[in-house]
């Protein structure tokens, strides 16, 4: 149970942050930066707990990297959905009267962005967080908050710069990306994930 409340509040906090810093108006390397240090201290915070995935696209390519028991998966999930909802519902509670503006429902370019900055992220995750050869790192945090924030400020304004299907569900509650291109951000994302799986593997025979 342990594991499932530390992702839960993993992601919790990383969809409040992206909700707050948004809904106040952040424009530049704000809220990108606010982003990235928030999935980076959260990721310090409970990486010794559970593995530090708030993310249902990294939890399924660490599943399917050999890193996460079959059993965890749907619950890591689980958590990480339900996060992401009680995330947009404060965050419309602390910032009321918030209008938002949904990013252009452009599917072809939404679905090539978070595949790709999905795949990046998740790619990283499984290096600097599961490979034998970085065990024991100090700069995995960061590396992978800083993956985010890279993301956030090369497609933000393509796809709203989820790469995190939980994440999606909170930003569409908050009126960020439209409902009705929610299930193409959370396809893409598990896809960029389980791509990101596809080469950890084929780079990394020897690692088991």
């Amino acid at each position: 149970m342990n594991k499932y409340i530390a992702e839960f509040i993993g992601t919790f906090f990383l969809v409040l942050t992206i909700g707050c810093t948004v809904m106040a108006g952040g424009t530049g390397v704000i809220p990108p930066l606010a982003i990235g240090s928030a999935l980076m201290v959260m990721i310090y915070a409970g990486g010794h707990v559970s593995g530090a995935h708030f993310n249902p696209a990294v939890t399924l390519a660490v599943f399917l990297r050999g890193r996460c028991p079959a059993g965890d998966v749907l619950p890591y999930m689980g958590a990480q959905m339900i996060a992401g909802l009680a995330a947009a519902a404060v965050a419309s509670f602390l910032r009321p009267g918030f209008v938002a503006h949904a990013v252009s429902a452009d599917f072809a370019r939404v679905a090539v962005a978070e595949v790709l900055y999905t795949f990046a992220l998740a790619y990283v995750v499984l290096n600097v967080a599961t490979s034998k050869d970085t065990l024991g790192n100090s700069y995995f945090g960061l590396a992978i908050g800083f993956t985010v924030l890279s993301g956030a400020f090369a497609v933000g304004d393509i796809s709203g710069g989820a790469f995190n299907p939980a994440v999606a569900v909170g930003a569409a509650s908050l009126g960020f990306i439209t409902w009705r291109i929610l299930w193409l951000h959370v396809l893409a994302d598990l896809a960029g994930g389980a791509l990101a799986a596809i080469a950890f593997k084929t780079l990394n025979p020897g690692d088991k």
